[in-house]
């Protein structure tokens, strides 16, 4: 259960047609790292770190949805190769499936607050074949999903 002062983080997963190529796609990535958990590296360190680290997820947003969610465990100080300071988002493997909401395109990470964030769907629903890209926009714009 998470608490009631955390917050969460929103990122476009840039080149992902679906929840299923976001997981295969983290899956070959992650055994890159001795922990084997996946991450996401980015430039900027979140300033609301405590709020994050304090039961907050990251939101998945594929072609204009967000779809899914995935518990942020912590913030790892990375050097890339640049020898520019990043942080690393360390992820939880589960990825858990939302209900759809459409995002309109943005850059980097923004706060999500959980009044925001869309619920999870039941466990029964979880594991349906998703609808095509086009219908799940149609009805999450129409506010049907």
């Amino acid at each position: 259960m998470t608490s009631r002062s955390h917050i969460n983080l929103i990122k476009l997963s840039v080149g992902t047609e679906s929840v299923d190529d976001l997981e295969h796609w983290q899956e070959s990535y992650r055994q890159r790292f001795a922990d084997g958990l996946p991450r996401h590296v980015t430039r900027m360190w979140p300033k609301r770190e405590s709020q994050i680290l304090d039961g907050g997820s990251i939101y998945w947003v594929i072609k204009g949805i967000i779809q899914c969610r995935q518990r942020i465990l912590r913030l790892d100080d990375v050097t890339g190769q640049d020898g520019i300071r990043r942080c690393a988002i360390v992820l939880d493997p589960a990825l858990h499936r939302t209900v759809q909401a459409l995002r309109r395109p943005f850059q980097g990470w923004r706060y999500l607050s959980p009044e925001d964030s869309p619920a999870d769907l039941p466990q029964g629903r979880a594991t349906e074949d998703p609808l095509p890209p086009e219908l799940s926009a149609a009805l999450a714009e129409i506010g049907v999903i």
